[in-house]
């Protein structure tokens, strides 16, 4: 199944509330479908649901989430009435992107025990249950071992039946955890680091992202046609001078510069070479969700433009 190209934009900060709108506004007249935000502490971002609700006020089609939100630093079924009162209040333009947490900085500045990932994965697998029967029709009980919840009914329900949820990650784990429980799955680095680092660089390249798919196609089995694999690119650019970006950016991520290039997380060249790209990599592995960062949604417009609803 060949699913339609869609372009989101993470974006963290802004100087004013003009400012914030503006920019806004701007993704969704650009054609982009998505404006995400981090969930993190160490750095200047705006919180994310404050964030995502005026970014949704100021727009009228733009959806809004969160790349992603940490589960461990807010219990599931305060998640659950967040999101859902967000997803009421845009009229169902909500996407909820939630993760098992990875940035060991955050938990040291909270004083929040960095747990191993299999515990960390465990307690988000459980989280998904929770929020799932928060969105549900009637009241819930769950009992499992890190939430217990009993005879509650969440409220208020979204406006779409079920809002899309995105898990992404970068380990078999979570992977699998995704492909059997998320609408929208992101392909990323592994962080088990704790940190993005060289490692995590090395492991976005071509033959590991294929090998990360082929745990997503596993794990899904028959759903995987109804999961939409989506990728964040952090090194992008428009530029006649691809291979020269090559040549600067191998050296961090520890591999050739033509591997570099074939990296999932980077994506660089003229309009048309960008575009072609794009194409290439639905094709042969079935990317169509595109995610820019702030700094480069507004040059990479005129690709948005040939591709976005195609």
């Amino acid at each position: 199944m060949t699913r339609q190209f869609r372009f989101g934009v993470q974006v963290s900060s802004a100087t004013s509330a003009a400012d914030w709108r503006e920019k806004a506004r701007k993704m969704e007249g650009l054609g982009y479908s998505t404006l995400f935000m981090p969930d993190h502490f160490v750095d200047t971002q705006l919180a994310p649901m404050v964030g995502m609700a005026m970014a949704a006020e100021a727009t009228e089609t733009l959806r809004v989430g969160a790349l992603v939100f940490d589960n461990d630093y807010k219990h599931p079924a305060i998640l659950a009435k967040e999101a859902a009162t967000i997803d009421l209040l845009s009229d169902g333009r909500l996407e909820l992107g939630i993760g098992a947490g990875w940035m060991r900085t955050d938990y040291e500045a909270l004083g929040l025990p960095y747990d191993p990932p299999g515990t960390r994965i465990e307690r988000l697998e459980e989280a998904l249950a929770v929020i799932k029967g928060a969105w549900g029709e009637k009241p819930f009980t769950f009992t499992g071992k890190h939430y217990s919840i009993t005879d509650y009914d969440g409220v208020p329900k979204p406006a779409q039946q079920l809002p899309p949820i995105l898990i992404g990650g970068g380990g078999r784990r979570v992977l699998s955890l995704a492909a059997r429980e998320a609408d929208i799955v992101g392909i990323n680095p592994n962080l088990r680091a704790g940190e993005v680092g060289s490692d995590a660089a090395r492991d976005s390249v071509a033959t590991m992202t294929r090998q990360k798919i082929e745990w997503v196609r596993e794990a899904a089995g028959d759903r995987i046609n109804e999961i939409e694999l989506q990728v964040r690119c952090f090194v992008a650019a428009i530029t006649s001078d691809r291979q020269g970006l090559a040549e600067a950016i191998a050296p961090a991520f520890g591999v050739s510069s033509e591997d570099a290039l074939e990296s999932i997380i980077v994506l660089a060249g003229t309009v048309e070479e960008v575009v072609d790209q794009l194409v290439a990599r639905r094709e042969e592995l079935g990317f169509s969700y595109v995610v820019l960062g702030d700094d480069t949604f507004e040059p990479f417009a005129p690709v948005v433009a040939q591709l976005a609803g195609t």
